[in-house]
């Protein structure tokens, strides 16, 4: 499973494909120079239950650490994760 990183000038998405479909992404929009925000998770019922969702929100958070970015989470599962997970916190 890997996971893939697409972007634009203001909006990205990280997925994760198989046999050319994608069955996880996440999307997120660029606001301004500092900060994204995570706008909307999905899991294909083909992905459930395999921890995809929270791969790509660990993918996200890794990219604004790297990237010196902060996000807000909007999509509820986003959210959720990045709470229930203190190392996840810093980038709020």
């Amino acid at each position: 499973m890997q996971i893939q990183h697409k972007t634009t000038e203001t909006k990205g998405a990280f997925f994760i494909e198989k046999d050319g479909k994608r069955i996880a992404e996440m999307t997120y929009s660029k606001a301004g120079k500092t900060k994204i925000i995570i706008d909307h998770t999905e899991v294909s019922d083909e992905g459930r239950g395999k921890g995809y969702g929270k791969q790509l929100v660990k993918e996200g958070v890794e990219f604004a650490r790297e990237n010196d970015l902060k996000i807000m989470p909007l999509c509820p599962f986003a959210k959720a994760i990045i709470q229930k997970t203190p190392e996840f916190q810093d980038v709020l």
